[in-house]
Parts: structure tokens; C-alpha cells; sequence
């Protein structure tokens, strides 16, 4: 009896770890895993379920060696430049870190420096460490599981976005004080803020398991 309800567990864990849902209209699909490598419509509004494993791995790679680069440039370029009467100053986003370095801000340092650049960064080359030998098509690195579990779990905390509106309304208040130039950095932050949004409507969980396991 015991084993019976057992295997009647297993099985339904097994048909429910299949189902993939439109993020559109809520549509659930039973996917089974040779259907999940290859492009897939939602039957219901027309839009794209999967891209076919190729397609999406290849963009989902280029993409966060892309903003991997982008982000790698950004510390060293200046992101504004203020000018007040004779004061001219360029200001990167190390420096806007640094200048939360001393007293009780260090705390907000480190969070800036964490939430804009940091995890990020390492929410990306995790994607890079699981992803790259399935486009290669060679074995997986060790651990590639687990990195790209991780990667979904920094996900939220990767905070570029926000820095990118507080900017935003930071420039709004000092568009009266100062003449502000915008520089090199703010540009790729802008870009990095469209490719990541561009990047996750490529992401399907279920997709890049299922390549990750083949790939094994």
C-alpha cells in the first residue's frame, strides 16, 4: 500500500514538473522534454513559450557576455559630470560608492556597491558558467546545476534598474543647481536596464533545464 501511494507520488510529481504557463494569458501546457528544445506557441494568444534550444541559448549567452563587458566599463568611465559656476566635477559610480565610505554609511556603501554592480555582475557569469558549454555543445562545467539555480535566485536582488530610477529622479533635482552632462557610463547603464529586460523575455526555466540536463 505504501509503495503504491509512493509511485502514485512520484508520478504526479513527474506530470506537474512538465506543465509550463504562458506568461501572457495563463495558459498551462503539459511540455514534455523533447518537445521543450524546439520553438513553441501558446495556442491561446500566439505568444512564444519557448524558442527553440539553440535560438535562446545562443541570445541568453551573447546577451551576459554583453553586459558583462558593459558593466567591466562602467566602474571606469565617468557616469555625470556637475558644473556649478567654477566647480566642474566628473563623478563615476565608484565614486558616488566611495562617497557613502566613511562613518555610518558604509553600510549604504556596500549595498550600492552590492545591488548595482556586484550581484549583477556575479548573477551573470553564473548564467555564463551554466549556459556556455550547451552552446558549445561540450559537457557540462561542474556545478552548472546549482550556478544557474543560484542565478535565478540573485535575479531579484540584481538592482540596476532601480539605481537607474533613483538616478533619474536625482537629476530632476538637480537639473535647477547645476548644469549635469551626462556621461559614458549613464548610457550603459541605460543599455545594460534594456538588454536585461530583453534577456528575461528569452528566459524560460523549464527550456534551460531541460538543456542542461540533455547536456550532461
Amino acid at each position: 500500500m505504501h509503495a503504491s501511494h509512493a509511485r502514485s507520488a512520484i508520478s504526479e510529481r513527474g506530470r506537474y514538473s512538465s506543465l509550463i504557463g504562458c506568461p501572457v494569458c495563463d495558459a498551462l501546457y503539459q511540455m514534455p522534454e523533447d518537445r521543450a528544445g524546439r520553438p513553441t506557441r501558446c495556442r491561446r494568444c500566439g505568444h512564444w513559450l519557448t524558442y527553440g534550444k539553440s535560438t535562446a541559448l545562443t541570445w541568453i549567452v551573447s546577451l551576459s557576455v554583453t553586459n558583462v563587458a558593459l558593466l567591466v566599463a562602467i566602474v571606469f568611465l565617468p557616469f555625470l559630470e556637475l558644473r556649478a559656476g567654477q566647480f566642474d566635477n566628473a563623478v563615476s559610480v565608484i565614486d558616488v560608492v566611495l562617497g557613502f565610505s566613511s562613518g555610518i554609511m558604509v553600510p549604504l556603501a556596500l549595498a550600492v556597491l552590492a545591488f548595482i554592480l556586484m550581484l549583477p555582475l556575479c548573477r551573470l557569469l553564473l548564467v555564463l558558467y551554466a549556459l556556455t558549454p550547451v552552446v558549445l555543445g561540450r559537457q557540462n562545467l561542474p556545478g552548472a546545476e546549482r550556478a544557474l539555480a543560484w542565478s535565478f535566485l540573485l535575479k531579484p536582488w540584481a538592482m540596476a534598474e532601480i539605481f537607474m530610477l533613483g538616478v533619474a529622479v536625482a537629476l530632476v533635482k538637480l537639473a535647477d543647481l547645476a548644469t549635469i552632462s551626462i556621461g559614458a557610463a549613464f548610457w550603459m547603464f541605460v543599455v545594460i536596464v534594456l538588454l536585461n529586460a530583453y534577456q528575461d523575455t528569452l528566459v524560460n526555466r523549464h527550456s534551460l533545464w531541460t538543456a542542461l540536463t540533455w547536456q550532461r
